[in-house]
């Protein structure tokens, strides 16, 4: 018999139809899958990802960003949530809220994004538009741990993809799309599983993990 793999608790945040968010569940039904997605929220609750979780058969919810005063309510509603719901580890998929610097502080090394870029290049919004004014032959997306500065958390992993003649904003991300719903679940896994480990504001493969690793970075 085969040991149990132990799972963290994961929540996914979205704000919108949740295409990563898709890829993460598919990929935590494998028995061997080192986290288990419990809980899905989203700040809109109009976002077709709710629904798309709902079928999956995981428990979600929308807290209204437009329902608080301010962003540290909105924030407070979201912890709750998230403690009454035994969360250990927090992925954001497209979730288009700035988050306190409070809450970010709260769930550091515990709270991961991916970003539509090769950071630290075209941090922000509209990447691969600024990737083409740019003229660089390479783009791509990278996951990260999430520190209060936007975008600029230390580098867990990456993949490129290459700029083609001809290309415009949609090809690209249709190309950088696919490499996200591979990366991040990867990622994600070497996190849960204790493959990968925030140490010094870097991140450190273990010795087992370090073949993984380099396999996502090559991606």
């Amino acid at each position: 018999m085969s040991a149990k793999v132990e799972k963290k608790r994961v929540a996914i945040l979205i704000s919108g139809r949740g295409s990563n968010m898709v890829s993460l569940i598919e990929a935590a039904r494998a028995p061997d899958y080192p986290a288990e997605i419990v809980l899905v929220l989203s700040n809109r609750p109009d976002a077709a990802g709710l629904d798309r979780a709902r079928a999956a058969g995981i428990p979600a919810r929308a807290i209204d960003h437009k329902a608080f005063p301010d962003r540290a309510g909105f924030d407070a509603a979201l912890q709750a949530e998230l403690e009454g719901a035994g969360i250990e580890l927090i992925v954001l998929a497209g979730f288009m809220r700035i988050l306190t610097d409070a809450f970010v502080e709260a769930w550091a090394g515990r709270m991961i994004n991916i970003h539509p870029s090769l950071l630290p290049l075209f941090k922000g919004t509209h990447t691969h538009e600024r990737a083409l004014e740019a003229g660089v032959r390479l783009h791509g997306c990278t996951v990260h741990y999430v520190v209060p500065e936007l975008d600029a958390g230390p580098i867990v992993a990456q993949a490129a993809v290459p700029v083609l003649p001809g290309d415009d904003a949609d090809t690209l991300s249709a190309r950088v799309i696919v490499q996200e719903h591979r990366l991040y679940p990867a990622a994600l896994a070497l996190i849960a599983g204790g493959g990968a480990v925030l140490e010094g504001g870097r991140v450190r493969f273990t010795a087992q993990a370090r073949d993984a690793g380099a396999a996502i970075l090559s991606l």
